[in-house]
């Protein structure tokens, strides 16, 4: 009640004219996504350019260093593999059926070893591979998966459901939970001892084609663990008919089986198939920066509210029907960073914050979100006194529109302060059109999430924007036409781009900045959030 009451109380507060300049917003991205930068991948030249820019332009503005021992990064030990080549296939009755690498699997492994080797380990097909005792649910029912291969459906096992389905609404129906993510897969099969992971792919299920699935060319990232933390030594995506076919060779039916999945009694199933791989790797460890500057607080230094984006996209891989290699991420995520540059310069020319102000662009965000994941786990601001994470990742381009699009409706409080920042600017609230794909958790504010932080992310790809011009016809247009350029070639800037929608998205953080940084009342999680208690257990250090 305290935190609505404050929020109506400030309502008057809220700037309704406009701050960031869709000029300067297209002058950085167009300069981030050009070919000096290279695609922007870490640990490549690409990255040190990327790095240097960046940091010119927060010297410019006059905001200070905000990373570690008084310098403007914070280094990220990154161990980068690719797989270079070798053999995969399958054993079963009717003897052995090779895989190829990218068509009809994509391998890579993010261990340190030169060579991965898998030598006919048994595989197991454990459904939607979820252990969730609050929600009743347990996918594995003891298989031990030690030196297995497990293999899973992608998303959560009440995404198919349908009335009478055990799933039917355990998981947030079409709405994706962490359990869905392709990252808590992965996890589990670790913790249980797998010696390699496939997930089926499925267009629907993923929230993305086949062809982003596969973008990785055989390379990974991962953050520098310890020994306390191992990952699986082999993973990665099965083509959708590929499975089928794999199924099929062991007389199983994959439809049936995932209509099995969907019901609280589902057991693994040996698939009476044996997988064997045997493949050299490239590894090299790199030191990586996340780029974090600062505006220091002047009345609540310790306190903090975080503004971020990730600088890095793809770099360069194959060759596209043009000859093109360099896969520039002008919106994904050069747009984002434009983004926080600019509230960073808006709020630098402002009056001084009582809290502190934090513009963090994080590294391999596309390798698994692993530069905000290593700032997750050494934070340079104390995580339980981050008032809130905002984050921009991928912006619309195809100007002004009579909505936002808001990707995880309902997480927290911050919602009611995003729709008193759009009311001013004569705009409403719709809730993502696509949660089945759980975007909320595909960005780098998940990461402090994680953490307990409350985070607001605006992400393009929610749905379509009703634009002043066209509707959603012309937003749908719009959207179907950035994915088809989604981690490819072909995302690059743009003189045909109405960046008017970029900086209205960026104007609404500016807004929310604003309350955050002098109110000094904390954001929270809804009721029932999986998020709650863990921000609970800090709520003394609040006080």
């Amino acid at each position: 009640m305290r935190y609505a009451l404050a929020l109506l109380a400030t309502v008057a507060a809220v700037p309704a004219l406009a701050q960031t300049d869709p000029q300067r917003l297209s002058d950085a991205v167009k300069i981030l996504a050009s070919d000096d930068f290279g695609g922007r991948a870490p640990g490549t030249p690409g990255e040190k350019k990327t790095v240097d820019w960046l940091i010119a332009q927060f010297k410019a503005m006059g905001v200070e260093p905000g990373g570690e021992n008084g310098s403007w990064t914070q280094a990220v030990p990154l161990i980068r593999t690719q797989i270079t080549g070798g053999t995969l296939g399958v054993t079963g009755p009717k003897g052995r059926t090779p895989l190829t690498q990218g068509k009809d699997v994509s391998m890579t492994t993010v261990r340190g070893d030169a060579r991965v080797s898998v030598k006919d380990a048994p595989m197991v097909f454990v459904g939607y591979g979820v252990h969730a005792p609050e929600a009743k649910w347990d996918d594995f029912k003891g298989q031990d998966l030690k030196g297995k291969v497990a293999v899973f459906l992608v998303n959560d096992p009440d995404f198919e459901s349908v009335a009478g389905d055990d799933a039917k609404g355990r998981f947030g129906d079409r709405r994706m939970t962490y359990y869905g993510r392709w990252t808590y897969k992965y996890e589990e099969a670790a913790r249980r001892g797998a010696a390699a992971a496939l997930i089926v792919h499925d267009t629907g299920g993923a929230g993305y084609p086949w062809s982003t699935a596969n973008a990785s060319n055989g390379e990974n990232y991962d953050i520098v663990r310890g020994k306390d933390d191992p990952r699986v030594p082999l993973l990665g995506w099965l083509e959708h008919e590929a499975a089928d076919r794999m199924f099929a060779s062991a007389g199983l039916d994959l439809n049936a089986l995932r209509v099995k999945a969907r019901s609280a009694a589902f057991k693994p199933v040996d698939m009476k198939l044996r997988f064997s791989a045997d493949m050299p790797v490239k590894v090299e460890r790199i030191e990586s920066a996340n780029v974090i500057a600062k505006i220091p607080g002047v009345k609540r230094p310790d306190e903090s509210v975080m503004f971020g984006a990730h600088w890095d996209a793809y770099g360069e891989g194959p060759a596209d029907a043009s000859g093109k290699t360099l896969r520039p991420g002008a919106n994904d995520d050069a747009l984002g960073v434009a983004g926080v540059l600019e509230l960073a310069r808006q709020f630098k020319a402002g009056p001084a914050p009582d809290r502190t102000l934090v513009f963090a662009l994080w590294t391999g965000e596309e390798r698994g979100l692993l530069g905000s994941e290593h700032y997750a786990t050494h934070p340079l601001y104390p995580l339980a006194k981050t008032a809130a994470n905002l984050t921009l990742d991928i912006l619309q381009t195809a100007g002004p529109a009579n909505d936002v699009v808001l990707v995880g409706a309902g997480n927290s409080s911050l919602d009611a302060l995003l729709g008193d920042a759009a009311k001013a600017q004569g705009r409403t609230i719709t809730p993502e059109t696509f949660s089945e794909r759980g975007l909320f958790y595909r960005a780098d504010h998940f990461s402090v999430v994680r953490k307990g932080v409350p985070s607001l992310l605006l992400m393009a790809l929610g749905g379509a924007p009703d634009l002043k011009a066209g509707g959603k016809a012309a937003g749908q247009k719009w959207l179907d036409g950035y994915m088809a350029c989604y981690h490819k070639t072909c995302d690059t800037w743009s003189p045909s781009w109405d960046f008017r929608g970029a900086a209205a998205e960026v104007d609404l953080f500016h807004a929310m900045g604003l309350r955050l940084a002098k109110t000094g009342v904390w954001p929270t999680w809804s009721a029932g959030s999986e998020f709650t208690t863990i921000r609970d257990r800090s709520a003394a250090e609040r006080k």
